[in-house]
């Protein structure tokens, strides 16, 4: 499908009734006894999600977002008494992630800032405890741009990370549907177990059912897994408020993919299930990212960037799945390199061809979302059908509620 084809899809065609009772504002005490949706060959059925290793077929190939949700809002007081919000989204300098974890004196973020108003041009400070010794954080408003602020951070410890300073000084970001501050439970719950590379500012929901348990039973069965990393920013849940869908700017969020992942794309002989929309988003981006490499092959890493409506151009699908990632591989060899690093801002719409999944471990998502278009896409017409079955069969929505296995709708 075209963009121009797209133009034609209005947003209010993926719209249901979602009862606010029907949220999960809490997990499950143990998460994997949560409900699972399974839909395959437009059959609807329950399970739960510890039955998932029976489920899926022996060769699967099992893609995990290995993100982990960092404390991303600082409050901080003005002498008035003034709350002012800083929510971190991405770095800025050092824009490289881990190195800005890794800054002891000073680093700058993009940012979302509460209560800006009221934030003239004086610094704002903070102070922090760690190991009996008070840090104090302080905080400059710089430049701003399309609702961002810069924010320059710097604190007088110089042996503590900047990452070990959110940990201690920050709040952990829960989704605002919740209706409810964070809380201690949140820190382990907002968590996936696999959790393991700092950088999201929300959690890649539909992992939070995984246990150690599942993750062993999936190894008994001979599932092999792979990762990828895709830091998930605030505008997962920036809602779509034009009327169609070409009106909406979607988020641009960084990337990472191991050689080591490519590698078993591209031997994968079985089935290839993704858990959650981020995933699908960082493997789709991978073959467009293959694409551009296909005419230049000496392309940068900052000419690699998915963008929004890159996948509807009129280059189309070009070249062979397989052939992307190839390109991949070589480019990485080329750059003396062991793994990809860029963005995507890349949207999935009703219409988008899909390259490599098979099947997609899903939460439920919110009405007249690009998540919930990423699903119409997956599944077709049937996505409603779905939707319907949840609500009649008690189950939990959003990113603390219930599961699914959603087999891609054959053409």
């Amino acid at each position: 499908m075209k963009k121009y084809q797209i133009g034609e899809l209005q947003i209010s065609h993926f719209n249901y009734d979602l009862p606010d009772d029907k949220i999960a504002r809490y997990p499950l005490s143990q998460r994997d006894t949560s409900k699972l949706l399974l839909y395959r060959n437009a059959q609807l059925s329950s399970c739960t999600f510890n039955e998932l290793p029976a489920l899926l077929p022996q060769e699967s190939l099992l893609l995990f977002n290995n993100t982990r949700v960092i404390h991303a809002r600082l409050l901080f007081y003005k002498e008035t008494g003034a709350q002012i919000e800083i929510f971190c989204l991405s770095p800025h300098a050092p824009a490289d992630y881990a190195l800005n974890f890794q800054q002891r004196q000073q680093c700058s973020w993009h940012c979302m800032i509460g209560n800006a108003k009221k934030w003239k041009e004086e610094a704002l400070f903070m102070e922090v405890t760690c190991d009996g010794e008070v840090c104090t954080l302080k905080a400059e408003k710089k430049e701003a741009k399309d609702g961002e602020w810069i924010v320059l951070f710097s604190w007088n410890r110089d042996g503590l990370t900047f990452s070990e300073l959110l940990e201690l000084a920050g709040k952990l970001p829960v989704p605002p549907y919740l209706n409810r501050p964070s809380e201690a439970s949140d820190d382990e719950t907002y968590q996936t177990v696999y959790s393991r590379i700092e950088g999201s500012v929300a959690a890649p929901t539909a992992g939070l059912h995984f246990t150690p348990n599942v993750m062993e039973q999936l190894q008994k069965k001979g599932i092999a897994t792979a990762e990828v990393t895709l830091h998930v920013g605030a505008g997962t849940f920036r809602p779509v408020k034009s009327n169609i869908i070409t009106g909406h700017t979607m988020h641009t969020e960084f990337i990472t993919v191991e050689r080591k992942t490519v590698e078993k794309l591209l031997n994968n002989q079985g089935k290839l299930i993704v858990v959650g929309t981020t995933s699908l988003r960082t493997v789709e981006s991978l073959y467009y990212i293959g694409r551009k490499l296909h005419l230049h092959p000496e392309a940068s890493a900052q000419e690699l960037s998915v963008k929004q409506w890159e996948p509807y151009d009129e280059a189309g699908d070009s070249i062979s799945p397989t052939r992307a990632l190839q390109n991949i591989l070589v480019y990485l060899d080329r750059q003396k390199q062991d793994r990809l690093i860029t963005d995507t801002q890349i949207i999935i719409v009703p219409g988008y061809h899909f390259h490599y999944a098979d099947a997609i471990i899903t939460n439920f998502h919110q009405p007249q979302s690009t998540l919930l278009l990423l699903i119409a896409a997956f599944v077709g017409n049937d996505w409603k059908r779905i939707y319907d079955y949840a609500l009649h069969h008690d189950y939990r929505f959003l990113s603390y509620g219930d599961s699914s296995l959603l087999w891609k709708k054959p053409k």
